[in-house]
């Protein structure tokens, strides 16, 4: 009843903001070039550049990583455009605007296997913790933050996996456009997911 009566009466005056969420490493870029593609404008500063990690570049805004310590003076700049939110940081979002959530998933050992290789390749510490306790504390997260969710009356959210982006993309883009108000570009979309990027794939 609730969507229904937004659909025929409007939002009022409350701002809406497109934000894509997730683990680190669940697909988040990928989701937002597609919607950049699809004709909503990325909210990014550009400050951090494409890698061999993420070859089609990061879509981050710097600024986003400050919510947790009150930084959200920059939010009227996401208004109409989609920001990229890491799920720690998403219970930071201030009221006052209403929240299109498309959460990335991703099965759990292949975000383990890409976090593993970008810290390899940037010579960082791979052995702080053991995976079997990262996916724990991941898991345990994803579980919170997905109750959380739930019970926000301003956040909508849409998950969308991973895998079945790159298997088999038109159902998951259809999918997107439809609980984005219908206003894509599913076409163009589609040609902007490259499934020879899907690295570190579980095969079991």
């Amino acid at each position: 009843m609730k969507n229904l009566l937004e659909k025929l009466f409007g939002r009022g005056e409350t701002p809406t903001i497109v934000v894509v969420s997730g683990l680190p490493r669940s697909g988040t870029s990928m989701m937002m070039k597609m919607l950049e593609a699809g004709g909503i404008p990325p909210l990014t500063d550009k400050q951090r550049t494409a890698d061999a990690d993420n070859p089609q570049g990061y879509y981050e805004f710097e600024r986003v990583k400050q919510l947790d310590k009150g930084d959200s003076g920059w939010l009227p700049q996401a208004e109409g455009k989609a920001v990229k939110v890491i799920s720690a940081l998403l219970k930071h979002l201030p009221d006052g605007y209403h929240y299109q959530v498309i959460f990335m998933e991703r099965h759990m050992p292949e975000i383990l296997a890409s976090q593993r290789k970008m810290l390899i390749r940037r010579q960082e510490e791979t052995d702080k913790v053991d995976d079997e306790q990262m996916a724990a504390l991941f898991e345990k997260h994803v579980t919170e933050i997905r109750q959380w969710l739930a019970a926000q009356p301003n956040f909508e959210v849409l998950p969308i996996h991973y895998s079945d982006v790159l298997r088999d993309g038109w159902p998951q883009i259809q999918a997107v456009n439809q609980f984005l108000n219908g206003r894509l570009h599913e076409e163009a979309m589609a040609n902007v997911i490259d499934p020879d990027l899907y690295r570190n794939r579980q095969t079991s």
